[in-house]
């Protein structure tokens, strides 16, 4: 598969490619250029030579595009999400369900687009302003570097790249050399619908180089990156001797907070939701479970009941439930993360075995509040590390000790507990008697502390990647 540049399926300069590999049998699925610095300072001249004439562009005519997009999708979606299940891991129920959220974020976006009327600050509102009338407008930043990582994707392309497109930004995406496939159709499908050639590419190779040269170049407006905490601070550092806007959406370590009047049932359910989706590679989702004493056998007994019904097999079988991990890589680092925990006193109940990719699902009871994991050791995968808590402000005061500050939940038949839960968590989503994993299209999506800079979703992202502009008319009346 090729990359997309100024309209057009390229190779890299110097004919390198990668290889994308199946992590569940080990097969080539397809192999992507290695994009040079060359190829890079390319995309961003071709990216910021577009971005005016697709400004030019009115917005109900960049709408019927994107409609069009998602004509081109429903046409191909099953071999969508066959490619990426194959080249992710993910079951390839959870690899069609993606697919199918493009039209639902698109749609979305489109509308809001629509909507993004200037407005309008009348005369007389202000002392010494009876006679001026103020007009503001949103204009697009310029070009857009998108950097995308492995687990989700085609969520992460419709919450970066749509809104990039309908406020008239160019877009460069970034995806991750794990598996840059889909995202490569998916570039593809928008310059076959009819986007200008230049306004949406694709570029892939390593971050260390195709990262490097899109944060670094002084002709990228705006980097949006979803990624660990680490390559966030690093982006940051490299943006600020620029001046680029950045918007980041980080690491995890979520709390689930179970009290004593929880409805169990829910709880575990929304446990199988909130940690297995995905094999557990899942930014917001519950990664350490606070459990009050007097539940915490039941809840112990019934998770492990219902994590071990859970069918797990080959990703692209109609059946599997669990798939496998991004790569041997991640589950060797996983397995890692288990036994640590194992050492700090925790006990493994359920799982802790590695084959491959492959990692069971994982319950670890007795772990101490002074452990990693309770505090700031993020683990990828289908791993649940339970917590014994006391009380309400234990559990609270655990939550809140992490650096991380993404998600959390609660879960208390009181509402008036779990509201005061939710507002006390220090994390830029509270989820009541619900799973942390929780990220609809329309809501504002970002963390506290290092989980992250700035927020995504419908309601919020086009302020992210617009300008404010004034415009006064001084002493019009």
């Amino acid at each position: 598969m090729k990359m997309f540049i100024d309209g057009k399926a390229v190779d890299s300069a110097d004919g390198q490619t990668i290889e994308v590999t199946n992590p569940a049998t080990g097969e080539v699925v397809d192999s992507v250029p290695a994009a040079t610095a060359e190829d890079v300072a390319r995309a961003v001249a071709c990216a910021k030579a577009a971005q005016p004439k697709w400004n030019q562009v009115p917005v109900h005519e960049r709408v019927e595009l994107m409609m069009r997009f998602l004509e081109l999708v429903e046409r191909d979606k099953e071999k969508l999400a066959r490619t990426l299940s194959d080249e992710t891991g993910k079951p390839i129920t959870e690899a069609r369900a993606e697919i199918g959220n493009i039209p639902i974020a698109f749609k979305a976006f489109s509308e809001r687009a629509k909507h993004l009327y200037d407005e309008v600050i009348p005369a007389g509102f202000e002392t010494g302003q009876d006679k001026t009338v103020l007009i503001t407008r949103r204009e697009p930043l310029g070009v857009v570097a998108a950097v995308i990582p492995f687990n989700f994707p085609c969520d992460l392309f419709d919450q970066k790249v749509a809104p990039a497109l309908l406020s008239g930004n160019s877009v460069i995406v970034k995806p991750s050399t794990d598996n840059p496939l889909t995202l490569c159709m998916l570039t593809a499908l928008l310059g076959e619908a009819g986007v200008t050639p230049g306004a949406v590419q694709i570029v892939t190779g390593r971050g260390s180089v195709v990262g490097h040269e899109l944060t670094s170049n002084p002709d990228v407006d705006l980097v949006t990156l979803t990624g660990s905490t680490e390559v966030g601070i690093e982006t940051a550092e490299v943006c600020a001797k620029t001046l680029t806007h950045t918007a980041l959406e980080l690491g995890g370590n979520d709390a689930f907070i179970v009290l004593a009047d929880a409805d169990i049932d829910l709880a575990t359910d929304e446990l199988i939701w909130g940690r297995m989706y995905n094999t557990g590679q899942v930014c917001c989702a519950s990664k350490r479970f606070l459990v009050h004493e007097d539940v915490v056998e039941e809840f112990t007994k019934k998770a492990v009941e219902k994590i071990g019904k859970l069918k797990r097999g080959m990703p692209a079988d109609d059946d599997t439930q669990i798939g496998c991990l991004i790569s041997e890589k991640a589950a060797i680092e996983v397995e890692r993360q288990v036994n640590l925990t194992v050492e700090q006193g925790g006990k493994v109940i359920l799982g802790g075995e590695r084959d491959g990719a492959f990692y069971a699902p994982t319950v670890i009871v007795d772990v101490p509040k002074t452990a990693d994991v309770a505090k700031d050791m993020e683990i990828f995968g289908p791993v649940v590390p339970i917590v014994t808590i006391s009380s309400e402000e234990e559990a609270v005061e655990i939550a809140n000790a992490s650096m991380f500050g993404l998600c959390g939940c609660v879960f208390s038949a009181d509402q008036k507990t779990c509201a005061r839960v939710a507002c006390a968590l220090e994390c830029g989503g509270a989820i009541i008697n619900g799973a942390s994993f929780y990220r609809s299209f329309e809501m504002p999506f970002g963390g506290y502390k290092y989980s992250g800079i700035g927020t995504e979703g419908v309601m919020s992202t086009f302020d992210e990647m617009t300008h404010t502009k004034s415009i006064v008319l001084k002493n019009i009346l």
